[in-house]
């Protein structure tokens, strides 16, 4: 168990929000030797302050916490014995401050990413990963699309755009471990695809972007998609601003109503729980997400 609590923070600007995740294996037999390792617990973002954070997984273990390459804290955590059940718990309570981007930084251009002082911070951003490729037909529509566009931020917009006008949210035609290029030639997928296809044509035309993931806040209007399980963005590294999130899933910049867990290349560096198991192949998984306003 992890409780982890900074002291409250001004709340008259932003959002409060808490975040339950609940995920739960049943198995069909017993099953022995699981290794499981989380990604649940958010670190402070600039726009982002964890207020506290608590881990729970029956049947009862010691946990391991650490932070990885990207600097996600993560925790692992195995379980030797005969087990029919695997419960996995988070509760989560952040503080999100509105998102501000300067004049300035709106009107970067590409250029502004020849400054030493964050070129190792953007350079693996930059680099084909194991679900992001450099495929010929996506840079082909990355320069079509971004050709008429001089800044980063316009060129990210513009982007996000086409996803979410040219893409079809359909959680039948994707599997977790579909890559860029199949998405890409389906048009179709789930906000892990639209993120890939993002991150895959940012790459392609020299924009750094990353693979966030978190959780989404609807709120009542009940408007936007993705909040009903994770949720998954991109976030494009802008000069004088830092990382600033777009999510084409929704078509919109990742605000104060979004929870940001972790971040990495794709989504094999940020999956919320991975893991294995010796035993039946028999497993059935419920996942149950809830985002409040507090």
């Amino acid at each position: 168990m992890v409780n982890n609590s900074l002291e409250p923070i001004q709340a008259s600007l932003g959002m409060r929000l808490a975040v339950l995740h609940r995920t739960v294996f049943n198995y069909g037999m017993p099953v022995t030797n699981s290794v499981n390792t989380l990604h649940l617990e958010p670190r402070t973002f600039p726009y982002q302050k964890t207020i506290s954070s608590l881990i729970r997984v029956i049947p009862a273990t010691r946990m391991r916490r650490f932070t990885d390459l990207f600097q996600n804290i993560t925790h692992h955590f195995e379980l030797p014995g005969l087990h029919t059940r695997l419960e996995i718990e988070s509760r989560i309570r952040v503080h999100n401050l509105p998102l501000d981007i300067s004049a300035a930084s709106r009107a970067a251009s590409i250029d502004g990413y020849r400054d030493l002082s964050i070129s190792e911070q953007i350079w693996p951003y930059l680099q084909e990963s194991r679900w992001v490729s450099r495929h010929p037909e996506v840079w082909h529509q990355a320069i079509d699309i971004t050709r008429e566009f001089t800044t980063i931020y316009e060129q990210a917009m513009a982007l996000m755009k086409w996803i979410h006008q040219e893409f079809t949210y359909d959680p039948s035609a994707t599997q977790v471990n579909t890559h860029l290029e199949e998405a890409f030639g389906l048009r179709r997928g789930v906000c892990q695809d639209f993120t890939h296809v993002m991150l895959g044509l940012c790459r392609a035309v020299g924009i750094p972007a990353r693979y966030a993931s978190g959780y989404l806040y609807n709120g009542p209007r009940d408007t936007l998609v993705g909040a009903q399980a994770s949720h998954a963005w991109a976030e494009v590294y802008l000069p004088a601003a830092g990382w600033i999130g777009f999510d084409p899933t929704n078509n919109t910049l990742a605000d104060e109503r979004y929870v940001k867990i972790a971040v990495g290349r794709d989504y094999e560096d940020v999956a919320p729980v991975r893991g294995s198991y010796l035993g039946s192949g028999h497993c059935r998984m419920e996942v149950t997400v809830e985002v409040e306003k507090i």
